[in-house]
């Protein structure tokens, strides 16, 4: 989720294969309960700070020179993190920083008109988001990876008190007004273009929040973002805890491999226990041959919290709706795409049906194709052969389709990801990418024996810019998925200097044995590429304000920045860097090299051809507003192809559930997401099961923003295909442009201009479309 940043508290509101985790932000941000990641990250996240003395504009990226750190104010090198803290300290800290932040709150509010200022209102809330946000991660980052339960269960409580002080301090009529009051007295042209935009953001959020409306109806919506707040935190937090597993024996894992039964645990009687976390639960999907196996932990895994998270989840919709009534919205879609780049839910609803009707002939014939392989997949293991695909069945023959068409044998592939390399070669790769140089903290002070802290400096200027903490492996109660959490935003403090970023990518890869290293797999490489980008998103920003640093754009676009440095892991150069044996250190052969490669260049199934004049019934709708010049599409599976189809298929399903519970009234969000299987993948959702009741983004920072993760590729493909795949995917020059356009601005700037800026042009979709097995005719060159 990120996925992964945490949504602000009170006047905002925004955040996985990975996701950014929510990260706090004052008070002025509207968390609706967030968990702290990129969430699965939320996208909006306010601290702050303005300088006392305005420090000069920034110089903006012009025509992205890569000039990316030209900035005049002098920076701050200290983590101001820590985490010693007992659980009676988090408990009193937490007391102590909500008394400090109200008496700033409390000093704005009780301005008379002619005593209302900058320094006085704009920069005092920007300094106290500031403070806020750091220790408020101090207090509440704790619950997700602390290995004490104790200091979890204090983090998770003092996690409720500050978003119920969140939801107060985002209420204050009295601030709200003196920000009011600021707009009017101000000259426009007084401010720097990142102060305004912070003002005028304060304003909008404010509204957002129904500061303008009655008293009563005032009171009413505090209450429901408070009941919203705790549900949010409690849904994920039973996520988090649970650790239901599985006893099963080496017959009932047949098909796994040695090394992943030998890392499992005992759970008597010669049995092994599995459970239900990402390094257990994807293998086994993946690779055991046994169908009752499979069918025991997918349902398993879809029944994970059914009855606590579903009561939580249908309560979240109704508050939801009812809030967004409140403030003029039909639905809490609406409400929520307001701050997108998409805007309403009729957009998004267009957007995912036009999608999933280009893919529908892909997934019909690799259907087909899978039922012909488990086919005689029974008939080689003497099974009865039902006919159908299976829930449990669709990991496991998607697997086979690589491994068999291409010859891609993952067991054998993971042999040459051992994490020592792979972590290696992906800092390498950034750190030339990207101009920086990243330096191992030894014996830095962290949460865990596992974590490590790594600073980063600009290569040519030295300058510290950041650091980051690398938390790789699962343990019991650490938060589940992948996510990136920001923890010390990079913005001005309240003396001018700069307050370098400070982030987390929490993860959970297979942990090494006394025998043998953590190897990955494949796509979780590509995780760890994704999750590690939102990473450098937070580190490169260089806003001014904290609600714009880092990850804070549009809920729509902030997955893109990672989601195109995934491309890496598809390149033969990059592959290389970051892959050698565990055993003998050897490369990878070349043919497997370029089976791995093919694999996935056929799951575009497309060619360019050139443009036959077609008419307006062959053209594709300008999905997003983008230009796109006579363009036409049609499905089309290759003689060899990998799945693609079904797996983006499921992605549109997952996002209309999630348009569904927050456009429709009193939608069942079990009943809806079968019916939304069944229709739109072709695959029937397992009887019994609760899907949504585990879909942690629901929760996280992404209601009615899922529809984001396809939504942001078609910025992403066509950023990578564009400049990079043109210039060189480890061209230094392309590298310091995306850096200065894309990742420092942070949310200071509209996505839109970002985009226009490093493309030199509005964005096409083209190779989106090419990426989701679409064939696309176009008069113009190939980007890819």
């Amino acid at each position: 989720m990120s996925s992964g940043a945490r949504a602000l508290p009170a006047f905002s509101g925004r955040a996985g294969g990975g996701h950014l985790a929510p990260g706090s932000c004052g008070p002025w941000v509207d968390r609706d309960g967030r968990p702290p990641q990129l969430r699965q990250r939320d996208a909006g996240q306010v601290e702050g700070g303005a300088a006392g003395a305005h420090p000069p504009a920034m110089k903006p990226p012009a025509a992205c020179a890569g000039d990316a750190l030209d900035t005049a104010a002098p920076c701050s090198v200290v983590n101001y993190l820590r985490w010693d803290l007992s659980a009676q300290q988090i408990g009193e800290l937490t007391v102590e920083l909500i008394e400090q932040t109200k008496r700033v709150y409390d000093q704005v509010g009780s301005q008379k008109f002619e005593d209302v200022s900058y320094e006085s209102t704009l920069k005092a809330l920007a300094d106290v988001e500031v403070a806020y946000t750091v220790q408020r991660n101090i207090l509440d980052f704790p619950q997700h990876v602390s290995p004490s339960k104790d200091i979890r269960t204090a983090s998770t409580e003092a996690d409720k008190r500050l978003s119920e002080f969140d939801v107060e301090m985002s209420m204050r009529q009295d601030v709200y007004q003196r920000v009011v009051w600021l707009q009017e007295k101000v000259q426009k042209d007084s401010l720097r273009p990142e102060a305004m935009r912070y003002l005028e953001r304060l304003i909008k959020l404010g509204r957002r929040n129904g500061l303008h409306l009655p008293e009563d109806t005032q009171q009413k919506i505090k209450s429901i973002k408070k009941q919203l707040s705790l549900l949010c935190i409690d849904f994920n937090k039973n996520l988090n805890e649970d650790t239901t597993f599985l006893p099963l024996t080496r017959e009932e894992l047949g098909g796994l491999p040695d090394d992943f039964l030998n890392s499992l645990e005992k759970a008597g009687d010669d049995k092994l226990k599995v459970t239900l976390k990402y390094p257990h639960y994807f293998p086994l999907l993946k690779k055991c041959h046994v169908p009752e196996t499979r069918r025991k932990v997918e349902e398993a895994f879809n029944c994970r919290c059914k009855q606590e998270n579903c009561a939580i989840l249908r309560e979240l919709v109704t508050l939801r709706a009812q809030k967004s009534s409140l403030l003029g919205f039909s639905t809490h879609a609406d409400y929520v795409l307001e701050m997108n780049m998409a805007k309403s839910s009729q957009v998004v609803a267009t957007f995912l049906d036009e999608l999933a009707q280009k893919l529908k002939p892909l997934g019909e014939q690799e259907r087909a194709v899978i039922l012909e392989l488990k086919k005689a997949e029974c008939e080689k293991r003497g099974l009865d052969f039902d006919g159908r695909i299976n829930a449990w069945d669709m990991r496991y023959y998607m697997n086979q389709v690589e491994e068999t068409r291409y010859s891609v044998d993952q067991n054998l592939l993971k042999e040459f990801f051992p994490m020592h390399v792979v972590t290696q070669g992906l800092l390498s790769i950034y750190q030339e990418l990207l101009g920086l140089t990243f330096d191992l903290e030894e014996d830095a002070p962290v949460w865990h024996e596992d974590v490590k802290l790594y600073s980063v400096r600009d290569s040519a200027s030295g300058r510290v810019i950041g650091k980051f903490y690398l938390d790789l492996y699962p343990r019991e109660g650490k938060y589940g998925h992948a996510a990136c959490f920001g923890l010390q935003p990079g913005c001005l403090r309240h003396d001018g200097s700069r307050q370098i970023a400070i982030a987390a990518m929490v993860a959970n890869f297979t942990k090494p044995t006394p025998d043998t290293p953590s190897l990955l797999q494949h796509d979780e490489v590509e995780t760890y590429f994704h999750e590690f980008g939102h990473v450098m998103h937070q580190l490169c920003s260089q806003a001014e304000f904290a609600m714009f640093s880092g990850t804070h754009v549009e809920r729509d676009f902030v997955e893109a920045p990672s989601q195109m440095l995934e491309n890496w892991v598809w390149e033969k150069e990059p592959l290389l860097r970051m892959s050698q044996h565990y055993k003998t250190g050897s490369a990878i052969p070349q043919e497997l090299l370029e089976k791995l490669i093919k694999s996935r260049q056929a799951n575009t199934g497309a060619r360019w051809e050139p443009p036959s004049c077609l008419g307006r019934g062959g053209q594709v709708p300008a999905l997003m507003g983008f230009s796109a010049a006579c363009v036409g599409y049609r499905a089309s599976l290759p003689v060899s192809f990998c799945p693609s189809g079904l797996f983006n298929l499921r992605q549109i399903v997952l996002a209309k559930v999630d348009q569904a519970l927050h456009t429709q009234t009193a939608a069942d969000p079990a009943e809806e997401y079968a019916r939304l299987c069944q229709e739109i993948l072709g695959v029937p959702a397992t009887p019994g099961t609760n899907m949504p009741a585990t879909f942690g983004h629901l929760a996280g920072g992404y209601d009615a923003q899922y529809y984001g993760y396809l939504w942001s590729e078609v910025y992403s493909m066509d950023m990578f295909h564009t400049r990079f795949k043109q210039e060189g995917v480890l061209n230094g020059k392309v590298g310091m442009d995306y850096r200065s356009c894309i990742l420092r601005p942070g949310g200071s700037q509209d996505a839109s201009v970002m985009l226009k800026l490093f493309l030199g042009r509005d964005p096409k979709q083209d190779a989106f479309l090419l990426s989701k097995g679409l064939q696309v005719d176009s008069s113009d060159p190939p980007a890819c």
